[in-house]
């Protein structure tokens, strides 16, 4: 896979260049080494497409979760004050990096950015973070509903940055 197109929220491109050089490397070094044909193995039965094969959601953060671990990265969970056993949880963390790899729903790749990022930094785990999410042309041969770059890039434009923002890069991938 390769990284097709980034966004940059709260000059996040420039801030982890600078502050994370290593880090980003490696982050792009895990997105190159996932074959994205080696995941179309979910066969659809959505009436839109049955039969077709799509690309595998659980699979594909298998995958990354092995390869990312391999090269010390690990997910970091905050316990909240309530609930049994409630918690909050990031895919991958190193030296106050977050990552986020997202093959669902819009309502989850906002939340990561808007949200459970600014959450992560106020408890003093991460400075900056990076949302993994495909490309539209990846999207539309997963299931229906999986959300994609181009979405997330205008939402965050047209919202502008808020002074709780972190720097941040939305990295939209495929094939």
């Amino acid at each position: 896979m390769r990284v097709v197109s980034e966004f940059s929220q709260k000059d996040g491109k420039n801030y982890i260049s600078r502050n994370f050089p290593d880090e980003l490397q490696e982050i792009y070094t895990v997105i190159g080494q996932v074959d994205l044909e080696d995941f179309k193995t979910k066969v659809s039965r959505e009436k839109t497409m049955p039969g077709e094969m799509l690309y595998s959601p659980p699979a594909l953060n298998k995958a990354y979760k092995e390869i990312f671990n391999s090269m010390g990265w690990h997910e970091y969970r905050i316990k909240l004050p309530f609930g049994n056993g409630a918690f909050r949880e990031m895919d991958f963390v190193k030296n106050r990096l977050g990552v986020e790899v997202q093959f669902g729903k819009y309502a989850f790749m906002a939340y990561n950015v808007s949200a459970k990022m600014t959450i992560f930094h106020n408890h003093n785990v991460i400075d900056a973070g990076i949302e993994i999410v495909p490309m539209k042309h990846m999207s539309e041969q997963m299931s229906s509903g999986v959300s994609y770059f181009e979405q997330i890039k205008w939402d965050l434009e047209n919202r502008g940055v808020a002074d709780i923002d972190i720097p941040v890069i939305v990295m939209g991938i495929d094939g």
